[in-house]
């Protein structure tokens, strides 16, 4: 069986997401949430064998970004456009 990382939460002995050999994705945090160091840890699972569980360093969730723009419509003035959207 070839190692995985997963990631837990602090205190936690079940993975919450389970990567690939290099990487795994923490998801389903809200636009602007501040992670600590340390409220999420990462260990490689291979079969039955974990390693021991190493914090994962502090981040902040970035913002989505905006829907785009609906109904775009450009009315001709004497020298270009009005453009709007709803």
């Amino acid at each position: 069986m070839a190692k995985v990382l997963k990631a837990y939460q602090k205190g936690n002995e079940t993975a919450i997401a389970t990567g690939d050999a290099t990487s795994v994705a923490i998801t389903g945090l809200a636009a602007g949430t501040v992670v600590a160091t340390g409220d999420y840890q990462v260990a490689y699972v291979d079969g039955s064998q974990t390693s021991d569980k190493l914090d994962v360093p502090g981040f902040t969730v970035l913002a989505a970004k905006p829907a785009d723009p609906q109904n775009v419509k450009a009315a001709a003035t004497t020298d270009g456009a009005n453009v709007t959207a709803g």
